[in-house]
């Protein structure tokens, strides 16, 4: 036999991994919680250990709690909040079904072309990206298409904008449509209330609210869209994130899907345990404490925030980078000299906003001033002299 290649890589010597620490405090991810790292650093068990699977139950209960249902399909996907947005499409639709897209953001256009590649017939509404909808514009358009379901983002990443939900639920059981919603910024920061909003599919992650590491997708399906996947014609067009397959594995029989990431639902057992430690009326009164601190400091240092209050998300603000300012440069200029993250716009806000994260462990009083403080000190050596005129 032939001696091994040896790669570039292993002809020089590499030290081991070193990252620096970064306070991240752009869209995601948030920082981990200490003892969520410690839970992540345990020797693994194997993933049909009974104490694992007894820890699968704890998580389940938990991920119930911090959405407020009592779905009983509710699960962490294996994968990130991408693989749950899929999950509840893979599972639902059927090819011609039509899928109603409510877009006023990025990631509403990430639903639409997901549900495209499902061969669902893909009708969407949108709102200018710093607006929301109003409960007549989606009436409007439910009675003109007639969805199978209604698809839509209640916390927009790439906007910082809150979806309100008020009669919502109920309007698409008048006319038999599943609702789904993406709750991927507001899990763990924002309130919700699945049950009571009668919200029928909906998905998160592991790393931004609920400060652990990226990996997981919480993902919950309510007995109206679990009729609807088990009175499919064919099978779901996804094997791995097949719920009818997953739920053997999740439910009571523990039968073997798929080898599941066993430390990283360590973290989330102890992310959720934070989260319900704390209670959620505690964590979300928290987040709204600390970003009205941010809004009313970045305020006062003239600088113009994107969405009207009564629409801005407590977990993700977005901030009008002032005329004449360089803001990638500042952007770097904070993690460079300062390791602290802060992101930059994406699709119709590319260059035009930044995106300050507060979310799960990041959300204290301290990274708000140290955050303003340099805002206010170095802010000015990258534009016009001082960030006194936003940009429109």
């Amino acid at each position: 036999m032939p001696p091994p290649k040896v790669s570039g890589l292993h002809r020089r010597s590499l030290e081991p991994i070193d990252t620096p620490s970064r306070l991240l405090l752009g869209p995601g991810p948030s920082n981990a919680h200490p003892t969520v790292l410690e839970a992540l650093s345990r020797t693994p068990i194997g993933h049909l250990d009974p104490l694992y699977v007894e820890l699968m139950g704890e998580v389940q209960e938990l991920l119930r709690y911090a959405w407020q249902t009592d779905n009983r399909l509710t699960i962490p996907m294996s994968g990130t909040g991408s693989a749950a947005m899929e999950a509840t499409l893979a599972n639902t639709i059927e090819p011609g079904d039509t899928v109603l897209v409510a877009i006023k953001g990025y990631f509403g256009l990430r639903l639409a072309d997901m549900a495209g590649r499902y061969r669902a017939n893909v009708v969407t509404i949108e709102k200018p990206w710093g607006e929301a909808f109003s409960l007549a514009e989606l009436e409007e358009a439910i009675t003109a298409h007639k969805p199978t379901i209604l698809a839509m983002v209640h916390a927009e990443t790439s906007t910082g904008v809150c979806q309100p939900m008020d009669g919502i639920g109920d309007l698409c059981r008048q006319h038999d449509c599943l609702l789904l919603l993406d709750t991927v910024t507001s899990l763990g920061g924002v309130p919700l209330f699945l049950d009571a909003w009668k919200v029928d599919l909906a998905y998160s992650c592991s790393q931004k609210g609920l400060s652990c590491p990226p990996g997981l997708g919480p993902f919950t399906m309510g007995p109206r869209a679990e009729a609807k996947m088990m009175g499919r014609e064919g099978k779901v067009p996804n094997w791995y994130l097949d719920v009818t397959l997953l739920n053997q594995y999740w439910g009571s029989d523990r039968v073997y899907h798929h080898t599941a990431p066993v430390n990283m639902n360590f973290g989330m057992r102890e992310a959720l345990r934070l989260l319900a430690e704390e209670g959620l009326e505690a964590a979300w009164a928290r987040h709204r404490g600390n970003a009205e601190r941010l809004w009313s400091g970045l305020e006062a240092l003239g600088l113009e925030l994107h969405v009207p209050e009564p629409l801005r998300l407590p977990t993700l603000t977005t901030v009008r980078i002032p005329e004449g300012v360089d803001g990638k440069a500042f952007s770097l200029h904070l993690l460079n000299k300062h390791g602290i993250e802060v992101g930059g716009g994406l699709g119709a806000l590319a260059g035009k906003v930044w995106r300050i994260g507060l979310m799960g462990y990041n959300s204290q009083p301290n990274n708000v001033d140290r955050l303003l403080n340099l805002f206010e000190t170095e802010l000015p050596a990258f534009g016009n002299g001082a960030p006194t005129t936003a940009a429109a």
